[in-house]
């Protein structure tokens, strides 16, 4: 076992506590990781602060966390000490369903295992990358391109693959006009993938505050929502929406933009149901879905997607005395648009 210092929620809503924890013993397939940087990401909060309810405590939460291979087990053959490697939202899975045959692991129908606030299949909890250490098996860790600065990457473990996956999906491409809701955390990456990828990219967003940044990004179109005509303008437009926020949406108004068999994806998580009249969907046999990050594998293809295509996260970096500060301006909208902790002051 390895001592490390970490930062621990001990009880819902606590402050955070710097103490020393031990990780589990290195295994024949486990990859013991030196963490550089671990990003924070909206659901750090809502598990720190018990939001979904059944949270694990003490906690230690993070799953975007990127560092370098400090030690292996006898039988990996993935990775070598020194290697940059990332982790990010889950650390085990069955392996044997379809769905893990698939490379699709976030599916598992045995229940995927989170990075933290999650049992792993023995029971025992698991702690995230608010750390200077983690023990990870390597089939669950992630090569770093070496073009990508790792405080950069570290987002992209969760908010990246979170909106590279459904666009890879839903076939956003040439000749394809896809909608971004919103320019935060995760929209500001999926307008850069969407405009990678090839597709016409229209960003939808409450005002016209963010309407040069959009541009910047790779947006081909910018729509203020607050203004009721945009509706009119953009009805029976898109093939894809993709929407990043978490407030509730009028969705009715939002299926109004799609084309006949479009589609709404949801990646952003509200606090309240949506509601919907059905006959949004009939009349022109549109599609509302959902998305949940991506495998492995895919993961991999996005980091290595950004590498190629420059796609990177903005970023503000904070030390470990700051995440609370942080969490309040992650609550208040107040962070264009990442932050990442870096690991060598927790």
């Amino acid at each position: 076992m390895t001592q490390t210092r970490v930062l621990s929620v001990p009880y819902a809503k606590a402050p955070f506590e710097k103490i020393t924890m031990e990780t589990r013993e290195l295994r024949p397939y486990d990859i013991l990781i030196d963490i550089k940087f671990s990003g924070i990401c909206h659901s750090d909060i809502h598990s720190a602060y018990g939001d979904w309810g059944g949270g694990i405590f003490p906690m230690v939460p993070g799953h975007e966390i990127v560092g370098h291979v400090e030690a292996v087990g006898e039988e990996v053959t993935k990775f070598t000490v020194g290697d940059r490697v990332g982790v990010g939202c889950f650390v085990n899975s069955c392996g044997e369903c379809e769905y893990c045959l698939k490379g699709e692991e976030q599916y598992c129908t045995k229940g995927v295992v989170q990075t933290y606030n999650s049992r792993d299949y023995d029971g025992t909890p698991t702690y995230g990358g608010y750390s200077q250490k983690i023990v990870v098996t390597e089939g669950f860790v992630v090569r770093i391109p070496d073009v990508l600065g790792m405080d950069i990457a570290s987002p992209l473990l969760c908010a990246g693959i979170t909106t590279y996956s459904p666009l890879k999906h839903w076939n956003a491409g040439p000749g394809k006009k896809v909608a971004i809701v919103g320019v935060g955390g995760l929209g500001h990456l999926a307008v850069q993938y969407a405009h990678a990828l090839g597709a016409e990219v229209t960003v939808l967003s409450r005002s016209n505050d963010k309407k040069d940044e959009a541009f910047e990004l790779g947006a081909d179109h910018y729509f203020a929502t607050q203004d009721t005509a945009t509706f009119t303008t953009l009805a029976s437009q898109f093939d894809l929406i993709l929407n990043t926020v978490s407030a509730n949406l009028d969705v009715d108004a939002y299926l109004s933009l799609l084309k006949v068999d479009g589609t709404i994806v949801n990646v952003g998580a509200p606090g309240k149901p949506d509601q919907y009249n059905v006959f949004s969907l009939l009349m022109g046999r549109r599609s509302i879905a959902g998305s949940l990050v991506g495998g492995i594998r895919e993961t991999q293809e996005m980091l290595d997607f950004s590498a190629e295509n420059g796609i990177v996260p903005k970023i503000e970096i904070v030390h470990a005395h700051q995440v609370e500060e942080a969490y309040d301006r992650v609550l208040r909208s107040d962070v264009r648009y990442r932050f990442v902790i870096d690991a060598s002051t927790i």
